[in-house]
């Protein structure tokens, strides 16, 4: 019997509830294995656990797995060559809800708000970080521009539901869970980005494309939102098994009403999406093989 560890994110988020469902589905159609999900801090954590091969499968925004691979931003100087891609999944998207008390109505008026950008080391605050340096708002380099609060997307939801922060930004698959819950309770407003300011991130940050919320996604949400999103990668060490991944692609892809079952994000997983955002990091050569079979047209690594 095989243990499969896969790294997800936090208990309330969509990485792991999608992940429980995956472990789940693997056990039932995957022989010999005994697959279970790791509750983590996410896209961060994941890689290095990679890194660290102490999980042998990991959850992750695309950037933050490039990142990794090349040895950038957080990975400065570690660069780990040994990450494999088994598949895109859903695509994460960047979700900017405020108190409606705050007066905040645009991503500018962020500027001298208390705010959450998400939990410390996770994708989500990158994302925060590269989105609102944009806007002109840099708080790790000026302390002053905002205060802010690193935690997750529940304790987030608390903070803005106490009055305790003004806004909060969750990448993640729509509708969320913690979103859900804080506009069926409380008066709070998600804030669209700016057609210009969608068009610099896409140039200057490739690995974001522009998305829209519908308009009813979320209650009291009448108007569609414009964001961004960007690819939640599947990502393996390139010393796994390719027999073995083979199986857990294929297993994927074969029992994604499974998956839907966990969470309605899984949807969105399809062989149409699979090679989306691999931001040039190889893929597992037992993904490729089931993808070949399927015809797509796999990147040579």
């Amino acid at each position: 019997m095989r243990d499969i560890n896969l790294a997800t994110g936090t208990t309330t988020g969509v990485y792991y509830v999608l992940g429980n469902g995956m472990a789940q589905t693997w056990n039932n159609k995957v022989p010999n294995i005994r697959a279970s999900a790791q509750a983590t801090e996410a896209s961060v954590q994941n890689m290095n656990l990679l890194q660290r091969k102490e999980t042998h499968i990991g959850m992750s925004m695309n950037q933050v797995v490039g990142n990794a691979y090349n040895g950038r931003d957080k990975f400065e100087g570690r660069a780990n060559k040994d990450l494999r891609v088994m598949t895109a999944m859903y695509p994460n998207v960047v979700q900017i809800v405020v108190s409606a008390k705050s007066g905040i109505k645009s991503v500018q008026d962020l500027k001298g708000k208390r705010f959450v950008p998400g939990a410390a080391g996770s994708g989500t605050e990158t994302s925060a970080r590269e989105i609102l340096k944009v806007h002109g708002i840099d708080y790790n380099a000026d302390k002053n521009v905002m205060k802010v609060d690193f935690v997750g997307f529940t304790e987030a939801v608390e903070l803005i539901k106490n009055g305790q922060t003004d806004g909060a930004l969750i990448s993640a698959g729509v509708p969320n869970a913690a979103i859900m819950d804080l506009t069926n309770s409380s008066d709070v407003k998600l804030l669209s980005l700016s057609p210009d300011m969608v068009e610099k991130i896409v140039k200057e940050m490739p690995w974001y494309y522009p998305t829209t919320i519908p308009a009813g996604t979320y209650k009291g949400q009448t108007e569609p939102i414009n964001t961004l999103a960007q690819a939640n990668l599947l990502v393996t060490r390139a010393d796994l098994d390719e027999e073995l991944i083979y199986q857990l692609t294929r297993a994927i892809f074969e029992n994604k009403a499974d998956l839907v079952a966990a969470h309605s994000a899984a949807k969105d997983i399809t062989l149409e999406n699979a090679l989306n955002g691999l931001m040039g990091v190889p893929l597992h050569p037992g993904a490729a093989k089931y993808f070949k079979e399927k015809g797509l047209n796999v990147p040579a690594n």
